[in-house]
C-alpha cells in the first residue's frame, strides 16, 4: 500500500515572502526621506531607532548557547555584507549606472544565492529549484528593461573604464551581498533564534554607520524634516531594521536558502506595486507580463512536494 502526504512550511513562507514584500515598501515609501535628507543620516537614523526598539531581544534565552567566537564573526559579516556594503554599493552603483540595467542585474539575486547555497552551504539544487529560480529572474529582468525614459547614465571614465561600467559592478556587488545576507543567516539560525539576530545585526551596522552618519549630520539643517516625515522615518526604521529582518531570520529556519532565495522577487513586485497604487505611476503590458512569469517562479519554489511513503501488507496472499 502507497500512501502520500505533503510537508509544506507554509508559515515559513509566509515570513519569507512577507519580508521581502515589507522591504519593497519600505525602499519605495523611502523616496521622501531621501529626498531631504543624506544617505549616511538616514541609515544612521535606522540603526539608532532599532536599537531603541530591540534591547529586550539582546537577552540570551535560557535554550540558546553562549556566544561563540564563530558566531560572533558570522554576525559582523552578515552585518558588514547585508546591510553596509549592500546600501553603499546599491544607492553609488544605480547613480553611476542606469536604473534598467540595475534592475536586470538584480534579477539575479534568486541565482546568485542558489550559487552561495550550493558552495558554502553544499545545498543539492534539484530541478524544480533551477526552474523556479529562471522564472524568477527572467521576470524581474524582462520588468527591468521594458523600464523606458529612466534616468541616463554617468558620463566619463575611472581608471580608463566607463562609469556605467563601474555601477554595474558595483550592484553585481551588491547582489553577492545580499545572496551572502540570505546564506549566512541561514547558518545563524541554527544557533540563534530570529529576534536575537535581528537585534545583534542591527547593532553591527549602528557601529558601522556611526562614524559616517554623525559626520555628515553635523551639516544637516534638521527644520526640513516635517512631522509625517519624522513618521515616516520611524516606520523606515522599523521595518528596516526589526521586522523585515525577524520575518525573514525565521522563515529561514525551515526552507533551504536556495529555495528562500527565490522570494527576492517579492521586492521588485512590492516596490512596484506601491508605486502604482501610492505614487500614482503606471505599469506597461510587458511589465505585468513579467511580474506574472516572476510570481509563477513563486508558485514552482513553494508548490507542496509529495512524500510517498510504502508500506508492505504482510497478510496478503
Amino acid at each position: 500500500m502507497t500512501t502520500s502526504t505533503t510537508r509544506t512550511p507554509w508559515l515559513a513562507y509566509g515570513a519569507l515572502a512577507s519580508s521581502m514584500a515589507l522591504v519593497g515598501s519600505y525602499v519605495a515609501l523611502s523616496k521622501p526621506l531621501l529626498a531631504v535628507m543624506p544617505v549616511f543620516v538616514l541609515a544612521w537614523l535606522r540603526y539608532l531607532i532599532g536599537a531603541a526598539a530591540m534591547p529586550h531581544w539582546l537577552r540570551r534565552p535560557a535554550d540558546e548557547p553562549p556566544l561563540t567566537p564563530r558566531t560572533h564573526a558570522l554576525l559582523f559579516v552578515q552585518a558588514l555584507l547585508g546591510n553596509f556594503l549592500f546600501t553603499l554599493c546599491m544607492l553609488y552603483g544605480v547613480r553611476l549606472t542606469t536604473a534598467s540595467a540595475a534592475g536586470v542585474i538584480m534579477a539575479a539575486i534568486p541565482a546568485m544565492v542558489a550559487l552561495q547555497s550550493w558552495w558554502l552551504l553544499r545545498e543539492r539544487l534539484d530541478a524544480r529549484s533551477l526552474g523556479a529560480i529562471a522564472l524568477a529572474a527572467l521576470g524581474i529582468g524582462l520588468f527591468s528593461l521594458d523600464k523606458g525614459g529612466g534616468a541616463p547614465a554617468a558620463q566619463g571614465t575611472w581608471l580608463g573604464l566607463p562609469l556605467p561600467l563601474w555601477g554595474n559592478l558595483l550592484v553585481l556587488a551588491a547582489v553577492a551581498c545580499e545572496a551572502a545576507y540570505v546564506v549566512i543567516g541561514k547558518r545563524l539560525t541554527g544557533r540563534l533564534g530570529p529576534k536575537r539576530i535581528a537585534a545583534l545585526i542591527n547593532l553591527w551596522g549602528l557601529a558601522l554607520m556611526t562614524p559616517l552618519g554623525a559626520w555628515a549630520a553635523l551639516d544637516y539643517d534638521w527644520s526640513r524634516m516635517s512631522l509625517p516625515l519624522w513618521a515616516l522615518l520611524v516606520f523606515y526604521a522599523l521595518a528596516a531594521s526589526v521586522w523585515t529582518v525577524w520575518l525573514w531570520m525565521t522563515g529561514l529556519r525551515h526552507v533551504p536558502a536556495a529555495r528562500a532565495g527565490v522570494f527576492t522577487v517579492m521586492l521588485p513586485i512590492s516596490a512596484a506595486t506601491i508605486g502604482v497604487l501610492v505614487m500614482g505611476e503606471h505599469l506597461t503590458p510587458l511589465q505585468w507580463g513579467a511580474f506574472a512569469l516572476a510570481l509563477l517562479g513563486l508558485v514552482a519554489a513553494t508548490w507542496p512536494e509529495r512524500v510517498t511513503s510504502r508500506t508492505t501488507d504482510r497478510s496478503a496472499g
